[in-house]
C-alpha cells in the first residue's frame, strides 16, 4: 500500500498579474511557503508553461520542471480542462465557450475542436516528457442540455452522443497510452461525463480503454446529492487524481438541486473552502487509503464566500492533516503465532 502524496494545489485560481501570481517560480514559492509539495498545472490561457515547446523539447519541459524545484514544489499533474471542454461543444454553448480559444479559431467550431484536440496530444508528449502518470481534463459536452428527460428525449439521442464523443476522444486516450499516462476526467455537472452512470457509458463507446479515468472531486458529488464514499468503492481502480473540494447542500422550500437559477452564494449547493462545507474527508483519505490510491490530493480552491488566499493557507495544513501514513504492517502481527498446517487442521477437527 501507499501512501497518498500532497498536500498539492491546483494554480487555475490564482495565477494573475500581481507577484507572487505572475510568474512559474513566484507562484511555486508561494504554495511552497503554506506547505504544498506539488502544484498542479493550467496549461490553458494562463500561459504558465508553452506546451507545443514543452513538447517538442524535453530540454525546456526539465527547465520547467527544475524551475518548480528550485522553488520546493512538485508538478502533481497537468490541466486542460479549459482544452477539453472544447474537445465536444454543443452549438448552444458555442459563443460562451469561444472565450476558452485563441482568437484566430473563435467563431470557427471545427478549426476550434481541431485546435482543442491538438492541445491535448501535446499534453501527453509534454506529461511524458515531465515523468508524470496522470492529466486532469474535462470530457466536453454534446447531451448536457438534454440533461433533464423533457420534453422527452428521442430514442438514441443519448446514445449517439456518447458514440460522437467516443469517436472524438478515443484517439487522444491512444496518444495518453503511448505517453504512459492515465487521463483523468474531472466528474462535473456542465459535461457529458457528471457522475459514475454517465462514466460507464463512456467506458463502453471507447472499449473500457485503459486511460480513461476520473479525477474524483467530492464536491460535485455533495451538489448532485450521490454518495460520494459508495463512489469510490465502485470507481476506485479508476480513480487515479484527487481534487480536495468542499461543498454544502442545505435545499429549502425555496429551491434544491437545479439552484433556481440562483447566484453561488445563494444556491442551496455552494463549493466552501475546506473545513467549512459538509464533506466527510477523513472517511475520503481512508477508502483511497484502503484501495491504494496512487496520486497525489491537490487542493481546488473554489468557495462562495472565503478568500482565495486564506483558502489556500487552510488547505495545506488541512489536507496534510487527513493524509494517512500507510502502516506496513497488520496492528495484530504482534500476536501472531505463526502458520502451523497441521495445528491448523486440528483446530477445524480435520484428520
Amino acid at each position: 500500500m501507499r501512501t497518498i502524496k500532497g498536500p498539492g494545489i491546483f494554480l487555475a485560481q490564482f495565477a494573475g498579474d500581481t507577484p507572487p501570481f505572475d510568474t512559474v517560480a513566484g507562484l511555486a514559492g508561494w504554495a511552497s511557503s503554506l506547505g504544498y509539495q506539488g502544484v498542479q498545472v493550467p496549461t490553458g490561457p494562463t500561459g504558465l508553461l508553452d506546451l507545443e515547446k514543452a513538447a517538442d523539447s524535453v530540454d525546456y519541459a526539465q527547465e520547467f520542471a527544475g524551475t518548480l524545484a528550485e522553488n520546493g514544489v512538485a508538478v502533481t499533474e497537468l490541466s486542460t480542462h479549459l482544452q477539453g471542454q472544447l474537445v465536444a461543444v454543443h452549438p448552444a454553448y458555442d459563443t460562451l465557450f469561444d472565450g476558452f480559444a485563441p482568437p484566430q479559431v473563435r467563431g470557427r467550431p471545427d478549426a476550434r475542436r481541431d485546435w482543442a484536440v491538438n492541445q491535448l496530444m501535446l499534453a501527453a508528449r509534454v506529461s511524458r516528457n515531465l515523468g508524470l502518470t496522470a492529466h486532469a481534463t474535462f470530457s466536453g459536452a454534446l447531451a448536457w442540455p438534454y440533461m433533464y428527460p423533457w420534453p422527452q428525449r428521442p430514442a438514441g439521442l443519448v446514445e449517439e452522443a456518447f458514440a460522437e464523443l467516443g469517436r472524438r476522444w478515443r484517439p487522444i486516450l491512444d496518444a495518453f497510452d503511448a505517453a504512459g499516462v492515465d487521463l483523468c476526467f474531472e466528474l462535473h455537472p456542465g459535461e457529458d461525463l457528471f457522475d459514475g452512470a454517465t462514466f460507464e457509458r463512456f467506458l463502453d463507446v471507447v472499449d473500457h480503454h485503459p486511460r480513461a479515468a476520473i479525477l474524483y472531486d467530492p464536491s460535485h458529488f455533495v451538489l448532485q446529492q450521490l454518495d460520494y464514499l459508495d463512489f469510490i468503492d465502485r470507481y476506485h481502480s479508476r480513480i487515479r487524481a484527487f481534487h480536495v473540494k468542499d461543498a454544502e447542500f442545505r435545499p429549502d422550500g425555496r429551491a434544491g438541486v437545479y439552484g433556481g437559477y440562483l447566484p453561488w452564494v445563494e444556491r442551496p449547493g455552494r463549493f466552501r473552502s475546506l473545513g467549512d462545507g459538509q464533506v466527510d474527508f477523513g472517511a475520503i483519505f481512508a477508502k483511497l487509503a484502503q484501495y491504494d490510491y496512487p496520486g497525489w490530493a491537490v487542493l481546488e480552491w473554489e468557495c462562495a464566500l472565503k478568500h482565495p488566499e486564506d483558502g489556500a493557507r487552510e488547505g495545506a495544513p488541512f489536507i496534510r492533516d487527513h493524509i494517512i501514513r500507510v502502516t506496513e504492517r497488520a496492528f495484530d502481527d504482534f500476536a501472531a503465532s505463526g502458520v502451523d498446517t497441521a495445528r491448523n487442521r486440528a483446530l477445524l477437527g480435520l484428520s
